[in-house]
């Protein structure tokens, strides 16, 4: 254990100074080189900060979880990633160039007006709190307490271990995006997707197929793939229901999910508007879809092996990736591990974390106070709003034990509900031409009716208007949340 702490000790530590030696110099007195690194980020850097912002423990945790209970349909999440990290890289990223801007919800301000700028950051400020943040620490609590065994020294205590895993998780990815800015974050999530590559994506599958086949990875493949042939396969009926996932499900749900995380979502979207130019900012998107082909293999491939060793009898599924660390890897190996693991829940964190401090500060802050504020006091508000943040985060995540799905199921249920809230208006600020401002907020409507109508199915996945045309008529404002039948006696066909 002695040596399993050291490494992990090491190993992070190192990852802080190499991070702290590349960003000692980048000026983060202004609010470019706090919130987007000065725009200087290089596409490799782009690269490892979006695959790291991206896998994090909820990922590893969750979709392995998932890969346990429902085999290798959780893949479904991962097949449109290339598809939306082209578009993101050929469309959406020389649009957001063209107008400079340090926000996506600055983007649709220039598309309709200043409400819609507010209305969409409190809707992303809403998701990072509500759901990444805690549940990054808590999927990151899980993993790590596993490894040292946090609840064995606790006295089985699972809930207090989970409490203290968070706490540690949430004080040290607070430090480095409050304290840093983006560009530390950017370059240790490089560093830290170095280190992933070497230890997730390849150490343990093969350890995971060698143990498999009793020390021979051949027969290790050939087990996985005869032992539970259910368990390969990838598509499932229209009908099925969580932690499977029905095929269209992969096309329709999954394609809007996909486009509208990649390439709307300000968390992911702000390490590509800190790239230094728009071919590095393309180089990053198109690297990190190349990637994204691969990430079966490790997000999915070790559920599906421990639930061939074990024969599915973990009823915590979220424990299958865990518990299948803690059996194949060597204690030797276990501390770099850790620090894989800590790395990549770090990166999820203090992404997310800086992206909210962004959002309130050049967003919603301007909104609800008039007062002009200079860079420096800006990047002062940031850094005090990150701090709640972080306290409210590190309150809410060990709840998130009792969560009756899992974790990965929950995530995606979450971010579909919240997508769909702003993807209607997103989407024509994409295609269509800038509208005028009333009938930009007349729209706001179709939004908030998705959220809050209670006669509309929870499967549709976009408010739908039978003539686009409404949003070039002059039509009277509506009460939010009245249902289609009072927005077509307002604003007849």
């Amino acid at each position: 254990m002695i040596f399993t702490i050291g490494s992990f000790v090491f190993v992070t530590a190192l990852v802080a100074f190499i991070s702290w030696l590349k960003t000692r110099n980048t000026d983060e007195t202004n609010k470019d080189g706090y919130f987007l690194g000065g725009r200087s980020l290089t596409g490799w850097v782009i690269f490892g900060s979006l695959m790291m912002t991206n896998l994090s423990a909820e990922q590893l945790v969750g979709r392995n979880g998932q890969g346990y209970a429902a085999g290798m349909t959780a893949m479904g999440w991962e097949t449109m990633c290339p598809i939306a990290l082209t578009l993101m890289a050929l469309f959406f990223v020389p649009k957001y160039f063209k107008l400079g801007i340090s926000t996506i919800p600055e983007f649709l301000e220039d598309r309709y007006d200043r409400k819609t700028r507010v209305i969409v950051s409190f809707i992303f400020l809403v998701a990072y709190i509500v759901t990444m943040l805690p549940l990054v620490l808590y999927a990151g609590s899980v993993a790590m307490e596993r490894i040292f065994d946090i609840t064995g020294l606790l006295g089985g205590n699972r809930f207090m271990a989970t409490v203290v895993m968070c706490v540690a998780l949430g004080i040290i990815g607070g430090v480095y995006a409050i304290f840093g800015g983006l560009k530390a974050v950017a370059v240790s999530d490089t560093l830290n997707g170095i280190i992933f590559i070497a230890g997730a994506a390849i150490l343990i599958p093969v350890l995971a197929f060698i143990a498999l086949g009793d020390g021979s990875i051949a027969e290790g493949i050939r087990i996985f793939a005869t032992a539970s042939p259910e368990h390969l396969n990838a598509i499932q009926p229209a009908d099925a229901l969580p932690p499977y996932i029905p095929w269209p499900m992969i096309i329709i749900g999954c394609g809007i999910n996909h486009i509208s995380y990649w390439c709307t979502n300000q968390s992911i979207m702000q390490r590509v508007l800190g790239a230094k130019n728009l071919k590095e900012a393309q180089k990053g998107a198109l690297i990190t879809g190349l990637a994204c082909v691969f990430c079966p293999i490790f997000l999915v491939a070790p559920g599906i092996i421990q639930f061939i060793r074990d024969g599915g009898v973990l009823t915590d599924f979220d424990m299958a990736y865990p518990t299948l660390i803690r059996d194949i890897l060597p204690t030797p190996v276990l501390g770099f591990f850790a620090a894989v693991m800590f790395g990549a829940i770090l990166s999820s964190f203090n992404s997310v974390l800086n992206s909210s401090m962004t959002l309130f500060s050049l967003d919603v802050l301007p909104a609800i106070s008039k007062k002009q504020r200079s860079d420096e006091q800006l990047i002062k508000t940031a850094k005090r709003f990150g701090i709640v943040l972080c306290l409210a985060s590190i309150a809410i995540a060990p709840f998130l034990m009792y969560l009756p799905a899992g974790i990965s199921t929950f995530l995606n249920e979450m971010w579909g509900v919240l997508r769909r809230a702003g993807a209607r208006d997103r989407g024509h600020g994409y295609a269509e031409p800038p509208y005028p401002e009333l009938c930009a907020e007349n729209g706001h409507c179709g939004t908030y009716r998705v959220l809050c109508a209670d006669d509309e199915p929870a499967a549709v996945p976009l408010p739908v208007f039978r003539n686009r045309d409404i949003y070039h008529r002059p039509c009277p404002a509506v009460d939010l949340c009245q249902g289609q039948a009072a927005w077509d006696t307002i604003c007849p066909a």
